[in-house]
């Protein structure tokens, strides 16, 4: 009975993954939804074609940049896998987590989907999941300390309160970064949780998770600069830091995408007067080139990739089949 529940569990935990797409689907519907195609295309198109190039450039790279998440958590759980795989897997992983939200359920239910078909223990995907989760949890610490000291003073507010609230964040942050580095050189004992082990990467592996962290939401932060330089003469500095501050509450608000806590930090921090239908235009560029077109993309690859399998299982059955049939064939002559 235990064999059987355990194997109903993982059939489940391996559906959710395809559940959770559509949910992704759902929940960039409805972000977008409001607007209508008109307003979807006026937006895109008006923006300079080498900006939108640009922008979908930057896209591509920064998935890139997040798909190297699975890259260093394998490194972490000591195993190897061919480049196009873990690629494969962390940008369908992210392109759902990013619209679904709840990272590590919705993501991590894709990464069971696929890296059990390809071999892996449920204790290693844990184990893979958990390191990505910190890699983002440190890169964000990286880019609060970063964004608070690059950002204008007017953005964190003339209240005190607002003011001393943006100070204790971004001193946690620098306490969190500075023991979790600390952390990766002196702690060498593993954490055992029902029987899944979790070793202290060490100070490197700590400092690749903080480069490819930050790698990732500096592409992210391109597709929309791109998007808004047409309209908005703002230095790179400046924006990078509201960017980065936007972002980060966006997505540990839980919100889908961030979807509304984004835009409106953005709006509110941004500095100077300018025309807010263009400036919500870009927003929107930025949420159909960083959201939409990925998740249409990895929709088209993964169902792909999955009427593939069902070819390769049908065949290979159909092979079995006509060799049992010969080997019968070739008994009978025998009698």
């Amino acid at each position: 009975m235990a064999g059987r529940t355990k194997r109903i569990l993982k059939k489940v935990i391996s559906w959710a993954g395809l559940f959770f797409f559509g949910v992704a689907a759902y929940a960039l519907y409805m972000q977008l939804s409001k607007y209508s195609l008109e307003d979807i295309k006026n937006a895109l198109l008006s923006i300079p074609e080498k900006n939108l190039a640009l922008a979908c450039w930057a896209s591509f790279c920064g998935y890139v940049a997040l798909s190297s998440y699975d890259y260093l958590a394998l490194r972490y759980i000591g195993r190897r896998l061919a480049p196009w795989k873990w690629i494969f897997a962390g940008i369908i992983g992210f392109s759902v987590s990013n619209n679904a939200g709840h990272a590590i359920v919705s993501g991590g239910t894709i990464r069971y989907r696929l890296y059990t078909r390809w071999r892996f223990r449920g204790t290693e995907i844990v184990r893979m999941v958990t390191f990505s989760g910190f890699t983002y949890l440190v890169a964000c610490f990286f880019l609060i300390i970063v964004g608070y000291l690059i950002t204008p003073d007017h953005a964190f507010g003339a209240g005190s309160v607002s003011k001393l609230t943006t100070e204790i964040v971004a001193l946690v942050s620098l306490v969190g970064l500075a023991g979790y580095f600390a952390l990766s050189i002196w702690y060498k004992k593993p954490l055992i949780i029902k029987e899944v082990e979790f070793d202290m990467p060490g100070f490197k592996m700590a400092l690749a998770q903080v480069i490819i962290g930050a790698a990732d939401i500096l592409m992210a932060s391109l597709v929309l600069y791109f998007s808004l330089t047409a309209f908005v003469d703002i230095p790179f500095n400046t924006f990078i830091g509201v960017f980065i501050i936007a972002q980060v509450l966006g997505v540990f608000s839980q919100v889908p995408g961030g979807l509304g806590v984004f835009e409106g930090l953005f709006m509110y921090i941004i500095p100077g007067e300018h025309n807010q239908v263009l400036l919500f235009g870009a927003l929107l560029a930025y949420r159909v080139i960083y959201y939409l077109l990925p998740l249409l993309v990895s929709a088209v690859v993964l169902f792909s990739y999955e009427g593939y399998l069902k070819y390769i299982k049908k065949q290979t059955l159909e092979k079995m089949r006509l060799f049992r049939m010969q080997e019968i064939a070739q008994q009978e002559k025998t009698k």
